[in-house]
């Protein structure tokens, strides 16, 4: 097939946008990775680029500044609980028993929460509350449907916030920095409270 004018060019931009998405993917990932193993603290420009094998020059064209860079991992790891909610392993994912699956999904959440916790701040300040946000539009279809499983009544809108209201930042802030708990035990706490709630609708 002969090479059409234009050709080139369409080339080189895929070629671009491919290279581009591998930055974002590898950035993301080295952003994920100091998290994990020092906290959000430790997510700087400098560290990012370091962790990633790049130049500072390149994370900031890619995020523009640690908060685009924090936004941007914020929707990636919400896309990645989503998915695995809704197509991952057990327990999270679908098969396992619905107390197992919400104690999963509790877990997962409470985590991304603190790794998140001033980006998300910041975002339900902007927004008024955070709760009405698409991410918390999905999670609590999600949370009523393991309810219902569960055997909680049809009308359970009050029993899904209780359940998901220690999950959200304003509560995790107030947790860790007024009550002082660490996230092992804010998430021991609420498991417990979710296992005694399962208990008593069992019992009904």
């Amino acid at each position: 097939m002969p090479l059409r004018i234009g050709d080139g060019v369409r080339d080189r931009a895929d070629t671009e946008r491919a290279d581009a998405a591998r930055n974002r993917r590898l950035l993301l990932a080295a952003a994920k990775t100091l998290i994990d193993n020092h906290g959000a603290a430790a997510v700087t420009m400098e560290a990012v680029a370091r962790q990633a094998g790049v130049g500072k020059g390149t994370v900031f064209r890619r995020f523009g500044s640690r908060t685009g860079l924090m936004l941007a991992l914020l929707d990636h790891s919400e896309a990645e609980i989503q998915r695995a909610f809704l197509s991952g392993p057990q327990p999270l994912g679908p098969g396992a028993p619905p107390l197992d699956r919400l104690l999963a999904y509790g877990r997962a959440r409470l985590k991304l929460t603190d790794d998140h916790l001033d980006v998300l701040i910041e975002a339900g300040a902007a927004t008024g509350d955070f709760m009405n946000h698409p991410v918390w539009a999905a999670s609590n279809s999600h949370v009523q449907i393991l309810l219902r499983q569960l055997g909680f009544a049809d009308q359970i809108d009050v029993v899904a916030a209780a359940v998901q209201a220690p999950l959200n930042a304003a509560a995790v802030k107030h947790l860790r920095d007024i009550a002082r708990l660490d996230l092992a035990t804010i998430t021991d706490q609420w498991e417990r409270m979710v296992r005694t709630l399962a208990a008593g609708v069992a019992e009904s």
